[in-house]
């Protein structure tokens, strides 16, 4: 029963993923042609100046959060799913699930710590 969760969970991730990612690769690099359909985005995303001022924004860092938690999330069960896959023992199968939900534990609570200090830190290091 827990597997099943899991897995659903996982097939979730991958929607909200799919959603997240796209709606950034949008914003982000489809600006241009967007902007010809009314939306008023910013010619230049990918500048410095651009990117600083969007890490700012509250928005933005709830985005970036949860696009980083649903990846690792996703990644990280299928990569877990791929050893299981291997016919391990059981010991090293645990050892293996329990090493990639700590690293997964580790770098969400960085990069989410990241994010949060972008949107805390004055413009331009001022």
């Amino acid at each position: 029963m827990r597997e099943s969760k899991l897995w659903f969970l996982h097939i979730i991730a991958a929607a909200a993923v799919l959603f997240l990612l796209g709606s950034h690769m949008g914003i982000m690099h489809m600006g241009s042609i967007l902007n010809h359909l009314g939306f008023n985005f910013s010619p230049h995303p990918t500048s410095s100046g651009e990117v600083f001022e969007r890490s700012r924004q509250v928005i933005f860092m709830v985005v970036y959060i949860a696009l980083l938690g649903t990846a690792l999330f996703h990644g990280l069960y299928g990569l877990r799913s791929i050893f299981y896959e291997l016919s391990l023992p059981k010991v090293l199968e645990k050892t293996i699930g329990r090493i990639l939900c700590v690293a997964g534990i580790a770098l969400f609570l960085y990069g989410s710590y990241v994010a949060v200090q972008l949107v805390q830190k004055p413009p331009y290091g001022g």
